[in-house]
C-alpha cells in the first residue's frame, strides 16, 4: 500500500498532529508550573495531585516502550506463543508496585518532604555518598534506555513514514524534550493521552491481521503450520518454544519483568504524585486491567502477525511490526497506528527525563552538595529546565549514530536498575534492621555481580541474570544490616512508628 523510501503526507500528517497536541499540553503544563508557589514540588511531582485514571495511565505508559510495539512482537513473531508467556508477568506491574509501596511511599514523602525516590532513600539512609551513587546510576542508565527508546521511535518513524531516519529522530525527540520542561503535569497529562493512543495503535494492528489473515481459525492454522519440530508440532504453539525459551528463563520473567519492576525509579516515582488512598486503589485496579491489554495483547499480535507476514522481513524481527504498517494498511490508518509505537517511546522518555533532572537538582545539587534548594528557587526555576533540556539533548546525539549494541544496553539497563534499587527500597521501606552498611553493600555486590554476569554472557541454568543480581544484592544486604551499625532511632521512629 505505501513505499518505505519515499515520504507519504497522509501517513505523516496525523503523527504531526499527534506531535502538536502533546506540545500543547506541555505548554499548559509549564504555565501551571510558574503559576505555583512551590516551584518544586509541581515540577517534580506536580503537586502530588494526581487522580486514579491518570495514575494508572501515567505508571503504564511509564513502563511500555517501544519495545511493546516493535521488539516484543517481532520476538513473538518468530517464537509464538512461548514469548507470551515470557510476558505474561507484566500483567501484575501497576498492581505490584501500587500494591506493594504505593502507600508507604505517598505517606513517607509527605512527612519528609521528599519529592524523588532517592530523596527517600537519603532520609531513611542518612548517607549522601549512597545518594550520589545511586543518582549517577540513575543518571547513566536512563540516558542509556532514553538512547535506545530514541533509536528505536526514530527507525519505525522512518520506516512507515518514509522520513529520513536523523530528521525523524530531531523531530520527534525535540517534541519529547520541549514538553517534558513542562514539568511532571506535562509528562503525566501526555501519558495519559499516550496511553489512550497505545490501545488504539493495538487495536487498528488487531484489525488489519485478522482482515488480511481471515479471522483466528486462519491464523491457528497458519502458525500451527510453521516451525515444525521433529515431531510435526509447531514451536510457537509450544509454551517454551520446543527449548527456545528455558522454564528457567520463563521463571526469570516473573522476577525481570514482575517483582523486579518494584526497583524502577520511572515507576517508583509516581506512587507519591496522587492526591488520596482512593486514587490509588482506582489506579491499581484501571493500570491492571490496561497494562494486561497492552502487554498480553501486543504480544499476542506478534503471534498472530505471522499469518500475514510469513517470510522474515530483512532488517529482521523489529520490522515485523513496521512491514505489517506499511504493506498492508491505508496511508492514513498507518500514520494513526504509527501514533502508537511513537506514544509508547515518548511517554517513556519522559519520564525518564523528568526522573534524571530531579536526580541532578534534588539528590546530587541538592542533597550532596549541601544547598539548600527550597530557598534558592530563583535558580531551581532555570537549572530543572536546563538539566532536562541537557539530558535529552545528550540522547539525541547519541541516538543520531545508532549501534546495534544499544539494544541491548536498553535492556541490561533495566535490570541494572532493578538490581541497584530494589533491595534497597524494599527492605529500607518494610524491614527495621536494614541499615546504611546493608544498603551500600547491596547496591555494589548486586550492581557488580548483574554487571560482570551479563558482560561475560554467563549462563547459570537458563535463569536471566537479573536473578544473579538480585540474590547478591539480597545477601549482601542482610550481611550488612547484621554487622553494621543501626540507623538514628529518629529516623527508624519516622519509618516504623508502629513499631516504637
Amino acid at each position: 500500500m505505501m513505499n518505505m523510501n519515499t515520504i507519504n503526507l497522509q501517513t505523516f500528517i496525523p503523527v504531526l498532529l499527534f506531535l502538536f497536541v502533546l506540545l500543547c499540553i506541555g505548554f499548559y503544563a509549564a504555565q501551571s508550573v510558574k503559576n505555583k508557589g512551590d516551584f518544586q514540588k509541581e515540577y517534580f511531582l506536580g503537586s502530588r495531585n494526581l487522580g486514579g485514571v491518570v495514575l494508572a495511565m501515567t505508571l503504564i505508559a511509564t513502563y511500555g516502550s517501544v519495545s511493546s510495539f516493535v521488539s516484543g512482537p517481532g520476538i513473538a513473531w518468530d517464537l509464538g506463543l512461548g514469548w507470551v508467556v515470557f510476558a505474561a508477568p507484566q500483567i501484575i506491574t501497576g498492581f505490584l508496585i501500587l500494591g506493594v509501596v504505593g502507600k508507604k511511599m505517598a505517606v513517607l514523602s509527605r512527612i519528609t518532604g521528599s519529592l524523588t525516590v532517592i530523596d527517600i532513600i537519603h532520609k531513611r539512609f542518612d548517607s549522601k555518598t549512597l545518594s550520589l551513587l545511586l543518582a549517577l546510576v540513575l543518571l547513566i542508565f536512563f540516558t542509556a534506555m532514553t538512547v535506545g527508546q530514541f533509536i528505536g521511535g526514530a527507525q519505525i518513524f522512518a520506516a512507515i513514514t518514509g522520513l529520513d531516519y536523523k530528521a525523524g529522530l530531531i523531530l520527534f525527540a525535540a517534541v519529547t524534550v520541549i514538553y517534558t520542561s513542562g514539568g511532571f503535569k506535562a509528562v503525566a497529562l501526555t501519558d495519559a493521552a499516550c496511553a489512550i493512543l497505545m490501545l488504539t495503535g493495538m487495536f487498528l494492528l488487531g484489525g488489519i491481521i485478522f482482515d488480511e489473515a481471515g479471522g483466528l481459525d486462519s491464523i491457528m492454522g497458519k502458525i500451527s503450520s510453521v516451525n515444525l519440530n521433529t515431531s510435526g508440532v509447531s514451536r510457537n504453539l509450544l509454551p517454551n518454544a520446543d527449548g527456545a525459551l528455558p522454564y528457567t528463563l520463563l521463571f526469570s520473567a516473573w522476577i525481570l519483568v514482575g517483582f523486579g519492576t518494584i526497583g524502577l525509579p520511572q515507576s517508583l516515582v509516581r506512587c507519591m504524585s496522587y492526591k488520596q488512598t482512593s486514587d490509588l486503589h482506582r489506579a491499581m485496579i484501571i493500570g491492571t486491567i490496561i497494562c494486561g491489554a497492552l502487554m498480553i495483547g501486543m504480544t499476542l499480535l506478534g503471534v498472530f502477525a505471522r499469518a500475514v507476514i510469513e517470510e522474515l522481513p530483512p532488517n529482521g524481527t523489529d520490522s515485523v511490526i513496521p512491514t505489517l504498517i506499511v504493506t498492508k494498511m491505508d496511508p492514513i490508518l498507518a500514520g494513526i497506528t504509527l501514533i502508537g509505537p511513537l506514544a509508547a517511546t515518548m511517554s517513556t522518555v519522559s519520564s525518564l527525563l523528568i526522573a534524571a533532572s530531579s536526580a541532578v537538582i534534588k539528590d546530587i545539587y541538592g542533597t550532596y552538595f549541601g544547598k539548600n534548594t527550597a530557598d534558592h528557587s530563583g535558580k531551581i526555576r532555570p537549572l530543572s529546565i536546563i538539566t532536562t533540556y541537557t539530558v535529552g539533548l545528550i540522547a539525541l546525539l547519541l541516538a543520531l549514530f545508532p549501534m546495534d549494541i544499544v539494544a541491548w544496553v536498553n535492556m541490561f539497563a533495566f535490570g541494572g536498575l532493578e538490581t541497584a534499587f530494589l533491595m534497597i527500597i524494599l527492605l529500607g521501606l518494610f524491614w527495621q534492621k536494614m541499615n546504611t552498611l546493608g544498603a551500600f553493600l547491596s547496591l555494589g555486590a548486586g550492581s557488580i555481580s548483574y554487571i560482570i554476569a551479563m558482560s561475560l554472557h554467563l549462563n547459570f541454568f537458563g535463569f536471566h541474570n537479573i536473578v544473579v543480581g538480585l540474590f547478591f544484592a539480597t545477601v549482601f544486604a542482610i550481611i550488612g544490616s547484621y554487622i553494621g551499625k543501626s540507623n538514628d532511632e529518629k529516623i527508624l521512629k519516622t519509618f516504623f512508628p508502629h513499631k516504637y
